[in-house]
Order: structure tokens, then C-alpha cells, then sequence
């Protein structure tokens, strides 16, 4: 199977070697240093005290890769306007694209179901309707990543998650597919686990609820998500910050599993705060604004939500990490 990773940082590093080894036909969409290392030493993924080393191809031009028969995106939801000139030189006419990334997707109101309470309006994720114009539905396929990756070098991935590695996938429109079972069972075959799901927008959530809430408040105290958890100081806080996200969530997934205090917490800082302190742009839009405006739009109060999203605005845009 002719497979695009586009976005071949961390998490795409790790999946496109995965891939590689398991037969597939691997390329890669990736820049700078990174792309000359993987051009000259193949493509090395870290697991532990073991390194796996898979060549793949590898541009900085999708146009030199040709047509697929998957492209999946790993790309940040800030990077996502690279797609749009980048992503139809892959596309084969039965090519499908999975969106992989955090946050509230540009599509999610598309082949949404009718019982879904109404959407706020997400233009601001994909202005211009600029991949709506080049992503015909049928072609989207959902996707939530649950694994923890770091480019530590040149050509080189570490896996931080070494019991958790995950990408959970589905239609938009929640349908039962043959090319999604297939799919799964390809990641499954992989050491990529892919389990079942009903509703992609409930497996989205339930990560969502973590991102907005304690992932948040990690990037406003430069604190890992477990000291956050742990912190005697914000023990009243927290529970109180958990019940306004999983508001928010149920009012619209009512099914969605909650998130408390006591449940897991990673010891290593969440992606937003990793990126406040490398100065790269931050994902501003998916993971505050988004659920803000959900949280509007059913009508709830979350004064917590709201003054932790303001700060981290704040610090975003001082920083210049954030334009919007």
C-alpha cells in the first residue's frame, strides 16, 4: 500500500518507520535537517534501548512522490495551510487523507450526525474554506493520536510512550467502512494500536478534554501534567477546572468518558507547553478557542475555561506565537 506520512516530524516519524517495517510503501513529506538525514541514513526510530531504522522516501515537494493510496496527516493544526498546495499532487482518485492532530479538526461539522447538537461556527480553522475546496468528504477519514514522540536528532525519533502508542480513526460521518477496518488492522499489524470506535468525534473529545483543561493550565504554570495533577496548590482548582471541560464535552458527546483528578497524568509537559518553550507557533485555535466557542454555543458558564484560554492567549501572542 502506497502510504503518505505528511508532516513526517515525531509522531510521523515513529508511524512511517512502523509502517515501513510492516511492508508498506512508505514516503515521507518532511523539511530542513530532518529530510537530508533521512535522504542519507534512513529514517531511525528509538524505542527504549532499541533503534529501528527504516528508508523510506523521503521530499520537501509531495509533486516528487506521486499519487497514494493514503495520505496521513500529522501535521499540527498550524501547519495545516500547507496542505492546500501540498496535498493534491497525492491524491489518486480513490485516495483518503486521515486528518491526525489535536483539537476540535477543521471538518468536524462535516457528515456530522443529525442528532449532533449544532456546531458553533469553526471557519476560523480553515479560513478561506481553503481545504474544504481541495478535500472532498469522502475522502476524510478521522483521526486521534494518543503517543508521545521526540525528533532528537536529525533522522531521529525517540518514543516517550512506550505502553501507549495509539491512532484511533473513523469516517466523519461515523459510518462502518471496509477501508477503515483495513486500516486498523494495517496500524494493529504495526505495534500502532487502532481499536474500535463508534464515533470518531467521541474518541476526539475525550483526548480534547485533557488538551483543554490540564494541558492548558501545564502551559500557564510550566509545570509536566502530573506535577500539575499533584500540586497540594491547586488541588481545589483542578477538579473545578475538569467538571467546566467535562460540561462542555458531555453537552455534546453525552457518552464521552469524564476525566478526574485521580486518572492518569503523563510526567512529561503536553505539546502546547513543549512549543511556548521552543517558540514555535502554537496550537491556539484547535485547543482553546475551539471549545470556548462550543462551550457558547450551549449556553454553558466556564469562567475557568475562560480565564485560563485569555492567559494562554496572552502569553501566546507576547511571545509571538500566535497571530489570530
Amino acid at each position: 500500500m502506497r502510504i503518505c506520512i505528511f508532516g513526517a516530524g515525531a509522531v510521523g516519524g515513529h508511524f512511517a518507520v512502523r509502517l515501513a517495517l510492516a511492508g508498506q510503501d512508505v514516503s515521507c513529506v518532511m523539511r530542513g535537517p530532518h529530510l537530508e538525514a533521512v535522504k542519507a541514513r534512513g529514517l531511525t526510530l528509538r524505542v527504549g534501548e532499541t533503534e529501528f531504522v527504516a528508508r523510506v522516501k523521503a521530499s520537501d515537494d509531495p509533486a516528487a512522490l506521486g499519487p497514494q493510496d493514503l495520505v496521513i496527516s500529522t501535521l499540527k493544526a498550524t501547519a495545516l495551510a500547507s496542505l492546500v498546495a501540498g496535498l493534491p499532487p497525492l491524491l489518486g482518485g480513490e485516495t483518503a487523507v486521515v486528518f491526525a492532530q489535536n483539537g476540535i479538526p477543521w471538518w468536524y461539522d462535516i457528515g456530522i450526525s443529525p442528532d449532533h447538537p449544532p456546531v458553533p461556527d469553526l471557519g476560523f480553522l480553515d479560513p478561506g474554506g481553503r481545504l474544504r475546496a481541495i478535500v472532498a468528504p469522502e475522502r476524510i477519514i478521522g483521526g486521534v493520536i494518543f503517543s508521545s514522540n521526540e525528533v532528537v536528532a536529525p533522522g531521529v525519533v525517540a518514543n516517550l510512550s512506550l505502553d501507549r502508542n495509539m491512532l484511533q480513526v473513523g469516517e466523519c460521518d461515523d459510518r462502518a467502512s471496509a477501508r477503515i477496518e483495513h486500516l486498523r488492522s494495517l496500524l494493529n499489524e504495526t505495534s500502532i494500536q487502532s481499536q474500535p470506535i463508534l464515533r470518531i468525534r467521541e474518541a476526539i473529545w475525550s483526548k480534547l478534554l485533557t488538551n483543554m483543561s490540564m494541558s492548558v493550565l501545564c502551559l500557564l504554570t510550566g509545570l509536566t501534567a502530573r506535577a500539575v495533577r499533584d500540586d497540594p496548590d491547586l488541588r481545589e482548582a483542578v477538579p473545578r477546572l475538569l467538571d467546566e471541560a467535562n460540561a462542555v464535552a458531555q453537552s455534546y458527546i453525552p457518552d464521552v468518558r469524564r476525566v478526574t483528578r485521580s486518572g492518569p497524568a503523563p510526567d512529561h509537559k503536553p505539546s502546547i507547553l513543549q512549543d511556548y518553550e521552543l517558540g514555535r507557533t502554537m496550537e491556539i485555535d484547535v485547543l482553546v478557542r475551539a471549545p470556548a466557542a462550543f462551550a457558547r454555543a450551549a449556553g454553558l458558564a466556564t469562567p475557568m475555561l475562560d480565564l485560563m484560554a485569555a492567559l494562554a492567549v496572552r502569553l501566546a501572542r507576547e511571545k509571538g506565537l500566535y497571530q489570530g
